[in-house]
């Protein structure tokens, strides 16, 4: 008898069969049972961060460039990185705020974007299409950036990838440098692969946006408060630096909300409460916009200017509806999970909260921070932390390393912050939050992180003749870095076991229970004031 007809049959099972097969994975992924990623060449490679990597700039008429780099203009130039080329790559200056503080400080050393793909759709970095290059100006520790990203990538957050690179120009030491992934089109397909979802940066129109939006606001115009001779006396100010922000706001620009520029009161760094016009201080609400504070203000998508404005991924009127949708479900704290991806957020938050970041979406300007959409599902994408470990303003270090966890920095209205308020909600997504707080606490080894890096860097460091600071200064910030993160570690632990107020109100209403911290100078990590101290010197 022939076996034809048996072949056939097991044949048409085997396609019944890899058919099942293909749809049970398509829908676990789309279900969220396990996440689609897709791995990039790039990664163990620019960023392996064991050690420090080499890109030589080569390009011809250089001096030109740098002349013109307040432009932000592209130029076509060569990269070789880790001896590799790459030619004919855009390269421009970035940092808005900063170009113009690194120009006035007379110093060339500017922050870098390279776009591998502006001449040519198909260039590419083993699969990585833009690469921050940041100066690493206000950071005499060169690792907050550095760290606070390391931080959340080890703890499951979606993070930009980072390592540090020592850059020669056509052949010549120019600096050490950090690189930093940009948070584009290889960003999403290595965390989310090729069906990834929504990209925004949310930013206020009238606000820089940190590294990334805007133009018109510039942090040196904050007016000292009134605490601040007091603490320049005790040491907590030794330093007066100007922000790294990416706006020059002009001297007549109003200021959003009282119409004149705000008055720093107490709060950690200088920045928890603004004066408002009757004279009496307010807290929690913060100067950016309320769709940047990812609150729900009705369903007309003009309404979310500075959300779908900065959108970097293309976008229409169904995910504009579905984000609102989403929105809409996390003011009222009721359908939380459809519109939260929980585990990422809450992560997200933890480590956030503690490295104590003021220039941040739990800040008075309400910046610096991304936002993925994919099916409704929202979470948040770290972003310029140079200003972290209470170094905005820094100029209390005890309400620094003792922020509240559960009322951080500008939160202290369950109205204005949304995408934190809501973990609070639910018993269950705050004894999550708490949970991972503890976790972090106890299985991260940041002492020891700090001291590799350190180890790694310190010869560039001490090499490089053309950075903002000297190698005594940067021994000084590891060791307030090195102190800091031991003394927050200390009161997160109290803060859990109770020993320790979570909250500002519980703070304020028992001060003797706080952890001290007599030797403790945040300053010694650089500040926003860094431009004006080296100008005036």
């Amino acid at each position: 008898m022939s076996t034809h007809k048996y072949i056939d049959g097991i044949c048409a099972a085997g396609m019944v069969l890899a058919l099942v097969i293909a749809f049970l994975l398509i829908n676990a992924a789309a279900s969220g049972i396990w996440e689609v990623s897709a791995p990039m060449g790039y990664e163990s490679r620019l960023f392996d961060a064991s050690r420090v990597h080499t890109i030589d700039i080569v390009m011809d008429g250089w001096d030109s460039f740098i002349e013109e780099c307040e432009n932000e203009e592209y130029a076509a130039a060569t990269a070789v990185i880790d001896g590799e080329s790459f030619q004919n790559v855009g390269i421009r200056a970035k940092g808005n705020t900063s170009l113009r503080t690194v120009s006035e400080m007379g110093s060339d050393r500017y922050s870098f974007k390279i776009e591998f793909d502006q001449y040519d759709d198909a260039k590419n970095y083993y699969g990585l299409d833009k690469l921050s290059l940041n100066n690493l100006i206000q950071d005499t520790t060169y690792m907050k950036d550095y760290l606070t990203y390391r931080l959340m990538g080890s703890f499951g957050v979606d993070a930009p990838l980072c390592s540090y690179v020592f850059i020669t120009v056509n052949g010549e030491d120019w600096g050490l440098y950090l690189a930093v992934e940009g948070v584009e089109e290889s960003f999403l397909q290595r965390n989310y692969g090729s069906s990834y979802g929504n990209l925004y940066k949310p930013d206020s129109t009238g606000f820089g946006g940190g590294r990334g939006n805007g133009k018109e606001f510039d942090m040196g115009n904050w007016e000292e408060g009134p605490d601040d001779d007091k603490r320049q006396e005790n040491g907590q100010n030794r330093r007066n630096r100007t922000g790294e922000d990416d706006g020059d706001r002009p001297d007549n620009a109003p200021w959003p909300g009282n119409g004149g520029k705000p008055e720093i009161g107490e709060g950690v760094g200088g920045y928890g409460r603004f004066a408002v016009p009757d004279g009496e201080f307010r807290s929690g609400g913060g100067m950016g916009s309320d769709d940047v504070k990812l609150k729900y203000i009705g369903d007309d998508p003009d309404s979310y200017s500075n959300i779908f404005q900065n959108a970097k991924t293309d976008i229409g009127s169904a995910d504009k509806k579905r984000l609102i949708e989403s929105l809409k479900k996390l003011s009222g704290k009721e359908e939380i999970e459809p519109a939260v991806d929980v585990d990422k957020v809450i992560r997200y938050f933890t480590v956030h909260n503690f490295v104590v970041n003021g220039d941040s979406y739990t800040g008075q300007i309400v910046h610096n921070y991304y936002l993925y959409e994919e099916d409704g599902r929202l979470s948040m994408i770290p972003w310029d932390y140079n200003l972290a470990f209470g170094t905005f303003q820094g100029n209390d270090a005890q309400k620094a390393v003792n922020d509240p966890i559960d009322t951080p920095l500008s939160v202290s209205s369950g109205e204005e912050r949304p995408m934190f308020d809501w973990i609070f909600s639910k018993d269950e997504y705050t004894e999550l939050y708490h949970q991972y707080l503890t976790e972090f606490i106890q299985d991260t080894d940041i002492e020891g992180l700090i001291d590799r890096t350190e180890k790694m860097i310190a010869p560039y460091v001490e090499k490089d003749s053309g950075t903002f600071y000297s190698y005594e200064e940067f021994e000084a910030g590891v060791a307030a870095l090195r102190e800091f993160c031991s003394l927050r570690a200390e009161s997160i632990r109290g803060q859990l076991n109770g020993t320790v107020p979570s909250t500002a109100e519980g703070q304020a209403a028992n001060p003797s229970s706080l952890i001290s911290s007599p030797y403790l100078t945040l300053s010694d990590m650089g500040t926003m004031d860094d431009g004006k101290r080296m100008n005036r010197n």
